[in-house]
């Protein structure tokens, strides 16, 4: 069974991505289809971007300044 690598997006991207549904009035598929990711990929970043406001997309081990808080 042949491992895949997993595609890394910057943070930049998933904006842009998001921008085009949120801003630009495209569909959350022809977006996708557009960028070439799959549409619950996209699905994911616009719900965490929802719930996260100016911290989502952190990358692994960075911490919102309310989790920094918690363990200081």
């Amino acid at each position: 069974m042949k491992m895949t690598k997993r595609k890394k997006y910057s943070k930049e991207f998933k904006f842009d991505a998001i921008a085009l549904v949120v801003e630009q009035n495209y569909s959350q598929a022809e977006a996708s289809k557009n960028l070439g990711i799959n549409s619950n990929m996209l699905g994911r970043w616009l719900k965490e971007a929802d719930n996260e406001d100016d911290h989502a997309f952190r990358g692994n081990g960075k911490l919102t300044p309310e989790q920094a808080e918690i363990l200081s």
